[in-house]
């Protein structure tokens, strides 16, 4: 006789930035499953304008933040691989990266020389002013114009489902999943004001950036993100993958915490032009054309992102008989600056949460 069919999980995602899809993808194309995924958001991934969620703002590569964490580390391991293998179709680039440092203590044991390709140490004449030291490696960078909506087709042709909707409260996305569904909270900044979450540990970090054509410009440079000798500024240069034909590249920037300025800032664009002009000269190449400024919150989250799981009761209304009333529901956001370069990792930590806890 014939194993009779697995039912379906239902399962819904708040949330339609990088993470939220990612997961999605992960999801659909899981030998676990099956399951009915629907990606519930105020914001879609063809909504490249929209200030009010950060992954048509990002710079999108990967650069190396903050310091050894393991289970970051395993993310953005997972991450980087995936990326780097997606080259050939287009949507990601192989780049050429140096990052500046203000020792030059111990730089052949940073921890992520393993994590990149190509990794050396900087010679004292590659080093510019300013810097004491330096590390050259290679790494890849995606372009959120491309990438989000690429991945939204993607989404589609494996049968996810798009709803265009405000939720306003964990309690009301429980419901949307299901009795015996699962809720993926993928909110972003947003859960620090959905009802039921009110994570006040979740802030933004204000991102000003400069969008420029520039070809002469081929090279990932900058400074460690948030370490700079004046809060609030950060210098990096990312190009991307070309679009319709044209190479852009993104300058930055700015790091400024819990400001919730989405405004261009003109005497901040002015500094961002001239510290990136000063580490990469080509930049005042007459063929330099700015496109557009920029200006994203990243949502960060005191104590790292929160990827974890917790069970919530269905509102009685919604739940057809007393058995089975809750909704597991998997955390995934606070991200901050690293939300593309976390994504897969983040994404395949929130499988196995789901799997482990199935019934």
């Amino acid at each position: 006789m014939s194993e009779p069919a697995t039912s379906a999980t239902d399962i819904v995602i708040l949330g339609a930035g990088v993470i939220g899809l990612t997961v999605a993808h992960v999801l659909s194309t899981s030998s676990h499953g099956p399951y009915n995924i629907k990606i519930v958001a105020r914001d879609m991934p063809e909504d490249l304008d929209s200030q009010a969620f950060a992954s048509p703002w990002a710079g999108a590569n990967w650069s190396p933040i903050g310091s050894f964490n393991e289970r970051t580390y395993k993310r953005e391991a997972i991450t980087f691989n995936k990326f780097w293998d997606m080259i050939p179709n287009g949507l990601i680039i192989e780049l050429p990266s140096q990052v500046y440092y203000a020792e030059n203590d111990n730089l052949d044991q940073l921890w992520y020389k393993d994590l990149v390709r190509n990794f050396r140490v900087l010679e004292p004449g590659e080093v510019p002013e300013g810097s004491k030291g330096g590390v050259a490696f290679t790494t890849i960078s995606v372009n959120p114009e491309t990438y989000l909506p690429w991945i939204k087709s993607e989404l589609l042709a494996h049968g996810v489902q798009f709803v265009r909707q405000r939720v306003l409260s964990l309690s009301e996305a429980a419901a949307l999943a299901g009795p015996g569904g699962v809720l993926v909270n993928a909110t972003g900044l947003g859960a620090r004001s959905l009802i039921g979450v009110e994570d006040t540990d979740v802030y933004p970090i204000r991102g000003q950036v400069i969008i420029v054509e520039a070809p002469a410009v081929k090279e990932c440079l900058s400074a460690p993100l948030g370490v700079s000798s004046r809060p609030g500024e950060a210098t990096y240069i990312i190009p991307r993958a070309p679009k319709e034909g044209r190479f852009e590249v993104l300058l930055g920037g700015t790091f400024q915490q819990d400001n919730w300025d989405i405004s261009v800032d003109f005497p901040t664009a002015r500094g961002i032009m001239e510290r990136c002009t000063a580490i990469a000269p080509r930049l005042a190449d007459k063929e330099t054309r700015i496109l557009r400024h920029n200006v994203g919150l990243r949502p960060a989250r005191r104590g790292g992102a929160r990827v974890e799981t917790e069970w919530v009761d269905v509102p009685a209304k919604e739940a057809a008989s007393a058995a089975g009333e809750r909704v597991l529901v998997v955390h995934a956001y606070g991200f901050g600056p690293a939300g593309y370069q976390n994504s897969w990792g983040a994404a395949e930590e929130v499988l196995s949460l789901i799997t482990a806890n199935a019934k």
